[in-house]
């Protein structure tokens, strides 16, 4: 009995349309690739805000502990002090306040108002009182910059 074109009928996919969707799975990785790794600005902006939260915790622990407490910052790294009977001694011991990198060091940074003489280490002290003096601090990598903006009464703001 002859084979008719319906009963020849091979079922299965074309070499076409298994190209096509390979392209489509291609495109679909390499989108979800570019998202999932953040660039380098999406980095500097959460290190701001890291930062930002630290400096809150430090003008608190400063107010708590009735003793200053300084951030102390240069390109590749950062860290908090608190001011000793004569000398400031490195805050250990807890993990929050801990000496931490910069993700993608070296970082340049500014602070606004800046200090009498340039300073090298940044740094920025917080007294016992609830209310400081305002400032800007500027973190920038490449083209890429933020800052922290603190109003001296405890509000720090992240703004690109």
């Amino acid at each position: 009995m002859p084979a008719t074109k319906a009963a020849r009928k091979v079922s299965g996919f074309t070499l076409v349309e298994l190209m096509v969707v390979m392209v489509i799975i291609g495109l679909t990785l390499g989108l979800a690739t570019l998202n999932a790794v953040p660039s380098p600005r999406q980095d500097l902006q959460k290190e701001a805000q890291r930062i930002a939260l630290l400096l809150q915790l430090a003008r608190d622990e400063a107010i708590v502990r009735n003793r200053l407490v300084t951030f102390e910052a240069n390109s590749d790294r950062y860290h908090f002090l608190v001011k000793n009977e004569t000398r400031w001694d490195l805050i250990t011991g807890d993990d929050m306040l801990r000496e931490r990198s910069f993700k993608n060091a070296p970082l340049q940074l500014l602070l606004d108002p800046g200090t009498a003489g340039a300073s090298n280490p940044l740094r920025i002290t917080f007294g016992r009182e609830p209310v400081d003096k305002p400032f800007v601090l500027t973190l920038a990598s490449g083209d890429a910059s933020v800052a922290i903006h603190a109003d001296g009464v405890g509000h720090f703001v992240v703004e690109q």
